[in-house]
């Protein structure tokens, strides 16, 4: 193991890479791309609806739709809960600012909910108090992978007659009490970006439900609100995921089973070698968790610190990637200022934002890579 230290030492570790993965696969995905630019029809073809049909099988609902990107995904669904002008609709600060963005977009009103400490997840626990008689639906994110707890969000809407969105972008395969992720709500939304854990070579995403009414309106919506050609029953959008893209997806989903193991793998190891440090009172940092009711797809793993930054410098000169998911919570954002937020309305979120670090995560990563990482950052804490 030494020996292998060493030598990785003389190389950079990216926090994500898709190089090692496109190497594994090169001649499959060639071969995708070929048949795809030989038959000639790039849109809304065959490779769509065979995509659309395994991703909603293997959340085990009735409908895939195939979008433009993740953002679409959660702007649509909106769009066909007809939640609109005048309407709130809850979700957490500490996400990506598409979730937020796709509720502004049609005209509702973000209202923000702290998150748990443990999961960095809404905290279903505290949704009722911002409940109004204007909320219309609860958006969840589903962040790093690992699963919100979806019971009870799905009990609070039942009472409250709430529409569910669930932002899955970062999720597909993870499950919360042996149920699929994005199969709890009225959608959910998962995104192709290339860094997710199953992602494309650009944008794309998909929209599942098990509503018939919601999946066809979604499918006018993301052509020109069109059935047939120049027949525009209402205002839509461009919003069609691509046959190139569904190709590739298509080739990466025999592999999308193994890929989940092998994240848990890494995620595992992580935690093992720095739990024996922990244990030994030699390290300050907050692991990942994996609730009792979670399975847990690690689209990132993701340490916490309030030595963060410091640690992140000490990363990057030993040649080691990492990434800050998100260094300023959506309520403290210049483009939602006008909603009246200040710091410390949500001290969890903001914590996160201060104090979250992810480390290296892609099923190509290799054991003494994980294991080197791990050494740098208990050599940080001596």
């Amino acid at each position: 193991m030494n020996i292998l230290l060493e030598q990785i030492k003389l190389t950079n570790i990216p926090s994500f890479s898709l190089t090692r993965q496109n190497r594994i696969l090169q001649k499959e995905l060639v071969d995708c791309f070929l048949q795809v630019v030989n038959k000639g029809i790039f849109i809304l073809d065959e490779n769509v609806k065979v995509l659309e049909n395994m991703v909603s099988s293997l959340c085990e609902v009735d409908n895939g739709i195939g979008v433009a990107s993740g953002s679409d995904a959660l702007n649509l669904s909106l769009m066909a809960c007809d939640i609109g002008y005048g309407d709130e609709v809850i979700t957490t600060p500490f996400t990506f600012i598409a979730t937020a963005a796709a509720i502004s977009r049609v005209g509702a009103k973000p209202v923000f909910v702290d998150i748990d400490p443990d999961t960095w997840n809404i905290n279903a626990d505290l949704l009722k108090k911002r409940i109004s008689t204007k909320t219309k639906a609860i958006i969840p994110v589903h962040l790093y992978g690992c699963p919100a707890e979806m019971t009870k969000i799905a009990q609070v809407a039942k009472e409250h007659r709430l529409k569910i969105i669930e932002d899955a972008a970062q999720a597909l395969g993870a499950k919360c009490n042996d149920k699929s992720v994005g199969s709890f709500g009225d959608t959910g939304c998962f995104s192709f970006f290339p860094t997710k854990n199953f992602g494309s070579f650009g944008d794309g995403g998909m929209v599942i439900t098990d509503n018939a009414k919601i999946a066809d309106k979604i499918k006018l919506l993301r052509l020109h609100g069109a059935k047939h050609k120049y027949h525009h029953d209402i205002i839509g959008y461009n919003s069609r995921l691509d046959e190139l893209q569904a190709a590739i997806l298509n080739v990466k989903f025999k592999y999308i089973k193994q890929w989940t193991i092998r994240r848990r793998e890494i995620a595992e190891l992580y935690s093992s070698l720095f739990q024996e440090h922990i244990s030994a009172c030699r390290l300050s940092i907050k692991l990942p968790l994996e609730p009792d009711y979670a399975y847990h797809v690690y689209h990132q793993y993701t340490i916490q610190t309030d030595q963060r930054n410091q640690l992140q410098n000490y990363l990057k000169n030993c040649g080691i990637s990492s990434t800050v998911y998100y260094p300023i919570p959506i309520h403290l954002q210049k483009a939602y200022s006008s909603l009246g937020y200040c710091k410390g309305d949500f001290p969890i979120a903001e914590a996160a934002c201060n104090q979250v670090l992810s480390l290296p995560m892609f099923p190509e990563l290799k054991d003494e890579e994980v294991a080197f990482i791990v050494e740098r950052v208990v050599d940080f804490f001596a």
